[in-house]
């Protein structure tokens, strides 16, 4: 991260990931390199309007903590390393912050971040998303398995993983697993060594490489055009 030649009004780009079992054909690292990906993805478009930091790799798993292969911070350190980047960074005057995610267990906490930090800084502007928000309606198009969404080492996830990094991907582990009828309650929270045999979510056995490029593409395109409205000022009144 390099902030000479950087205007203070470039938007601040903060990618969150995680470690964490991803089942036993994927890696590890899986949330951390897609989103890294999608993130370095939108600097290359947006060049001198984003600010890009290296992604914060240590998330919210603690419902991953079942299988061995995670690492996971609780929430307030979490959360107080979201704070602490922003921190550095606004007494050099930097005031647009971002957060993109690329895992599910950080999305609250990522709000919670960004309430705090508005909450003492009145005039920044900040916000966050995940790189999937934007990919939902490639998603739904593109999947063929009956689950058209994106879980956790499922169709979509590990066609981005072939997409992207191929050769971490151990083909002949990919299983289907957690397919078991969820029960239908709003709000339901569970661990993830409750509701899958080896800790994958979804069709995996079939994902594919070009599966993974058209929502990659979608991705992207999502996030881009979002930090590009930021940058512009589009979220101001009146614009």
């Amino acid at each position: 991260m390099d902030v000479e030649g950087f205007g203070r009004e470039a938007v601040v780009l903060i990618p969150t990931g995680s470690l964490e079992q991803h089942g036993p054909g994927m890696p590890v690292f899986t949330d951390t390199l897609i989103v890294t990906a999608v993130a370095e993805a939108a600097e290359a478009q947006l060049t001198s309007q984003v600010l890009l930091t290296p992604t914060l790799w240590l998330g919210a798993s603690g419902h991953h903590l079942g299988f061995c292969g995670t690492l996971s911070a609780d929430f307030d350190t979490y959360i107080g390393a979201i704070e602490n980047v922003v921190e550095s960074l606004i007494p050099h005057g930097f005031h647009r912050f971002y957060v993109l995610n690329g895992h599910g267990g950080n999305k609250e906490p990522n709000g919670i971040a960004m309430r705090k930090l508005k909450a003492r800084h009145v005039e920044a502007t900040f916000g966050h998303s995940s790189y999937y928000d934007f990919a939902k309606t490639a998603v739904a198009e593109t999947l063929e398995g009956p689950l058209k969404e994106l879980r956790h080492a499922c169709e979509a996830e590990t066609s981005l993983i072939l997409h992207l990094y191929p050769h971490l991907v151990r083909r002949d582990k990919l299983r289907d697993d957690g397919l078991a009828p969820e029960p239908k309650i709003v709000g339901l929270v569970h661990h993830f060594d409750e509701v899958t045999e080896q800790g994958s979510y979804g069709f995996a056995t079939l994902a594919t490489s070009e599966k993974g490029e058209k929502i990659f593409s979608a991705a992207v395109a999502g996030v881009t055009s979002e930090i590009e409205g930021i940058a512009n000022g589009y979220f101001l009144r009146g614009l």
